[in-house]
């Protein structure tokens, strides 16, 4: 797998309405469920279901819930050395868990999807890097 039809991939998805816990490319996704249909459009069936979530960004559970789902299937790197097709973690404040995903498609930018948005390509700016929590990158990734 590389990198490139990582990003090929996301890019797919770009328009697609943002619905809460949906992950049906041209219909529906919000961030996770982005990043669960690059998983299906690349490896196929999902590894696990996700649980229920809520929507609410500023929900403080404590766990790093998302953050060890993806630790479970995807392999973690710096985010500051992060690659074009590798997964970025975001929390909004210091003290709570991760709660947004997106991935990089070039250096300095993000696809991703968000509350009132469809899926969209955006620059990774000065906002968005001070609050990247985690980084991981798909397995078999060869270049």
């Amino acid at each position: 797998m590389s990198r490139a039809q990582i990003v090929a991939a996301a890019r797919l998805w770009l328009g697609t309405p943002y619905h809460h816990q949906a992950s049906l490319r041209g219909v529906g996704c919000d961030c996770l469920g982005l990043v669960r249909g690059v998983w299906r459009e690349i490896y196929g069936p999902e590894p696990e279901a996700p649980p229920a979530y809520t929507p609410l960004w500023t929900e403080s559970l404590g766990e790093e819930t998302l953050a060890c789902a993806a630790l479970r299937h995807l392999r973690a790197c710096d985010p500051d050395t992060a690659e074009p097709g590798d997964v970025l973690l975001f929390r909004w404040r210091e003290h709570l868990p991760a709660k947004h995903c997106a991935i990089l498609s070039e250096p300095g930018r993000i696809i991703h999807a968000h509350d009132g948005a469809a899926v969209t390509e955006v620059a990774l700016t000065g906002w968005w890097r001070r609050h990247r929590s985690h980084a991981f990158s798909f397995p078999g990734v060869c270049d």
